[in-house]
């Protein structure tokens, strides 16, 4: 009984070893930094250069490089020209500053819809003439057949 204690102990004990990493432990997390996105109109679809991206109004988290990192905001809406807005992720020190913090962007109208044909109703045709023989209404401006020609 007692060796197999001993031998359950040694296999949990290694079992934990292999998925620990003193490598892994003294790593830190790079620094992340939110970021506010807005349009006018709201409700555009943002998409930073960096990854990720959001329905605005939102805010999204970024990391931050040890140096300077530029990106860029991609905004779409229907019925909208798309627009683009660069930004700037600085760091001094302990500081960390997006510049511009909200990245907003002024969304173009892209003009009216275009408008549908409007169909007109076609106007009905006039009867044919009866070619049984029937005779036509008279009409002032000329005489019936078989009629006389008028006097001068």
């Amino acid at each position: 009984m007692r060796r197999f204690i001993v031998m359950t102990a040694a296999g949990l004990s290694l079992a934990g070893c292999s998925s620990f990493s003193m490598g892994d432990y003294f790593k830190s997390t790079p620094p992340t930094v939110q970021v506010q996105l807005e349009s006018t109109p709201p409700g555009a679809d943002a998409r930073t250069s960096i990854g990720p991206g959001c329905k605005t109004p939102c805010s999204v988290t970024l990391p931050v490089a040890p140096e300077a990192t530029g990106f860029t905001v991609n905004y779409n809406l229907d019925r909208f020209l798309p627009a683009t807005v660069q930004a700037l992720i600085t760091r001094n020190d302990s500081n960390i500053v997006v510049d511009p913090n909200p990245v907003t962007a002024q969304l173009e109208s892209a003009g009216p819809a275009p408008k549908a044909k409007r169909l007109r109703p076609r106007k009905p045709k006039p009867p044919k003439a009866a070619t049984d023989g029937a005779v036509a209404p008279a009409d002032a401006s000329f005489p019936a057949p078989g009629a006389a020609a008028p006097q001068r």
